[in-house]
């Protein structure tokens, strides 16, 4: 597994705001696994990377894995919630 360097819009580690990430952020990784990250190691999975296979624009929420020890806090990431197209217009909606 190759080790990278990677990093993303926003991060505000005191209230674990991390912003979006998208695959060309993370180098397009083609394999499932543990990359290193600009503060820490972010944990791409296979369901991960089928998402991005199917929807090469999407951007994922960056969230901060809890640690049980206070020195590692804020060292391990993963991928949450996903947007398929985060720079599409809003729709306009009349009520």
């Amino acid at each position: 597994m190759a080790v990278d360097k990677i990093t993303i819009d926003k991060v505000k580690l005191g209230k674990i705001t991390l912003g979006k990430i998208t695959w060309d952020r993370v180098g397009r990784v083609t394999e499932p696994g543990r990359y290193m990250y600009t503060f820490g190691w972010l944990t791409i999975t296979a369901g991960d990377l089928e998402i991005w296979k199917r929807y090469p624009q999407a951007a994922f929420t960056l969230l901060a894995q809890s640690s049980e020890s206070p020195e590692s806090a804020g060292e391990e990431f993963h991928l949450g919630a996903f947007d398929v197209a985060p720079d599409a217009p809003t729709p306009i909606t009349t009520h």
